[in-house]
């Protein structure tokens, strides 16, 4: 039995730069809130001061039918849990659950099979990250190449600027970018998708306009809001996303992946063969 729990804030949390300052002040209260308590849409429109009915737009915007289903899912939240975390080790090993909690409730396996289809079907790919996620996009590089996708990792400016004017339509781009503000990745991906290529974000913050220009909008857990996020390394989120595709990926084809990642592993070993 495992301890992950589907939770909606995370998809609070990211729905958030899209709200407006209505629906912002009924994201805080629902976010910093700490105690259950009758959360009916009359109490809680008298308690923050707003009408019964932006609530009910608020949970739509959510992605729910109506506040009382998006209170159903909101109380899960105060469900016992089995053990009192203390301790610096447990903290730091506690926040990282966390992360994983919010993965799980993000984790759409329909967009992943999707995005396994692309991975299949483009010529070539191009990953590319900043900083913490560019680190990631390298680390998707080594782990996909070995299967036999061939990709490359962009983490330049000039080389993902230059990159751009020799895209097309048998691409995939992938944009690592947990801010979702990143703007040499947001420029590669506008730029692929005037070219054709299927173009992917992974993004811890779910904003409208990414729609006009990507075929995939992949929610990966935020850090802003963990009490210990500056001591968790910020690719975490990205690695997690990451691993799960890769597994998909290598399990749609298993015996010819696998064999391929035994090839490439041999292929690394010291003292072998020298070609001449």
């Amino acid at each position: 039995m495992n301890n992950y729990m589907k939770s909606i804030v995370p998809i609070v949390e990211a729905k958030y730069d899209s709200f407006t300052n209505v629906e912002k002040n009924i994201a805080d209260f629902f976010l910093a809130n700490q105690n259950k308590m009758d959360f009916s849409a009359q109490n809680v429109a008298k308690k923050i001061f707003v009408s019964e009915a932006s609530l009910s737009r608020f949970a739509k915007k959510c992605g729910f039918h109506g506040y009382r289903e998006f209170i159903y899912h909101y109380e899960k939240i105060f469900a016992p849990k089995s053990e009192v975390v203390t301790g610096n080790t447990k903290k730091v090993l506690n926040d990282y659950q966390e992360l994983l909690n919010k993965t799980y409730s993000f984790v759409d396996e329909a967009q992943i099979a999707r995005i396994v289809k692309y991975l299949f079907e483009a010529e070539r790919v191009f990953v590319c990250g900043k900083g913490s996620s560019g680190l990631a996009a390298n680390e998707m590089e080594s782990r996909f190449m070995r299967v036999g996708v061939d990709i490359d990792s962009l983490q330049d400016t000039d080389r993902m600027r230059m990159q751009s004017v020799f895209l097309n339509k048998r691409n995939l781009v992938c944009g690592l970018t947990i801010s979702g503000e990143t703007e040499e990745v947001l420029y590669l991906l506008k730029e692929a998708h005037k070219k054709g290529a299927k173009t992917i974000i992974f993004t811890a913050n779910d904003k409208d306009i990414y729609k006009d220009f990507c075929s995939e909008v992949v929610l990966v857990a935020a850090l802003n809001y963990l009490q210990q996020g500056n001591v968790i390394s910020p690719q975490f989120p990205h690695l997690v996303m990451l691993d799960i595709i890769y597994n998909f990926y290598v399990n749609s084809e298993k015996y010819e992946k696998a064999e391929m990642y035994g090839d490439t592993l041999r292929a690394l070993k010291p003292g072998r063969p020298q070609i001449t």
